[in-house]
């Protein structure tokens, strides 16, 4: 083989094994994912059923629009980061619909 033949076949060679590398770390993530996915929702619909039954006491109650669901806490301290933003989601999504509401 001639250098520039060497080259071609190397470069080749090379891509062909980072796109190899790149895929596979792409399964491996989207396998963690799929592991994570059953009880992430679990919580996910375990915090809604709560919120639900929050909100309908406070209808019961006739308490005011502000309540302790309403006021943002302070994540955990070492919880678990992807729980800490999913709360911090969940805070921001309650402040978004009491904007919508006044609004």
């Amino acid at each position: 083989m001639s250098a520039p033949q060497t080259l071609v076949q190397a470069a080749l060679n090379r891509l062909s094994a980072r796109f190899g590398s790149s895929l596979a770390d792409v399964a491996a993530s989207l396998a963690v994912l799929a592991q994570d996915a059953p009880e992430r929702l679990k919580r996910e619909w375990e915090l809604f059923r709560e919120e639900v039954e929050l909100e309908a006491d406070r209808l019961e109650n006739g308490e005011s629009v502000q309540s302790e669901m309403d006021v943002p806490a302070a994540p955990a301290a070492g919880a678990d980061p992807q729980e800490q933003i999913d709360q911090i989601r969940a805070q921001v999504a309650r402040l978004a619909r009491r904007l919508e509401e006044q609004a």
